[in-house]
């Protein structure tokens, strides 16, 4: 069964264990799981398509970046929208990153070449968060076929391109996506002891923090 998601900017662990659930990981052979990325959609504020949460040394910190307000960006396909870089958030969120995690057992392995993906600054907000969803895949190890949608489809209609999460992985809702699939657990992170174990954040949390072993977590191996 494929999975449709939302384009999103360091997304948080449920999408990635979403993207997970259906590859097959064996002695013998990999099947990849199928992701569809919802490309004909319209921009929606306040989601995760311009922004995601870290922990940082205060407790959870939302970073989200500008984009460029053309005549009602609400109305705009996804894929035209531009991302404001006047304002220096690049810096700001590599600055913020690298405090909250500069001594995590794996932020300097993978730090200057995520760090990369930023400073190449792509001009559409949809191919920023591509660059950044495939290397997350690619460093987490999991298996995926990625595809993006050639239509659009209301959500809820019935004519998804598979199970559709595109409404369900929000910074405002509260869905039991992780608990479902029995990936409600722990992992180590730098400022438990501080504030406790903080559940599904930027897939960066569990990456850097947990290095190879992130898969292990997606697919519970």
């Amino acid at each position: 069964m494929s999975v449709l998601l939302s384009t999103a900017y360091f997304p948080p662990v449920q999408y990635f264990a979403a993207m997970a659930k259906e590859f097959t990981l064996s002695a013998d052979r990999v099947i990849p799981s199928i992701v569809y990325i919802e490309a004909c959609e319209n921009y929606q504020k306040q989601s995760y398509r311009n922004r995601c949460v870290i922990y940082s040394q205060s407790g959870p910190e939302s970073l989200t970046f500008p984009v460029i307000h053309e005549n009602g960006t609400h109305r705009i396909p996804i894929r035209e929208i531009k991302v404001d870089y006047s304002k220096g958030w690049v810096m700001r969120h590599k600055r913020a990153i690298a405090s909250a995690y500069g001594t995590s057992a794996f932020f300097e392995y993978y730090r200057d070449e995520l760090f990369a993906l930023l400073d190449a600054a792509p001009e559409r907000l949809f191919d920023l968060n591509m660059s950044v969803i495939r290397f997350f895949i690619e460093k987490t190890g999991i298996s995926v076929d990625l595809r993006m949608t050639e239509d659009y489809s209301v959500p809820g209609d019935g004519t998804a391109c598979g199970v559709d999460l595109r409404e369900t992985i929000h910074p405002k809702r509260r869905d039991t996506l992780l608990s479902d699939m029995g990936l409600e657990k722990p992992y180590f992170q730098v400022f438990s002891r501080k504030y406790g174990f903080i559940g599904n954040l930027s897939i960066m949390d569990l990456l850097f923090n947990e290095g190879p072993d992130s898969i292990s977590f997606l697919k519970r191996l």
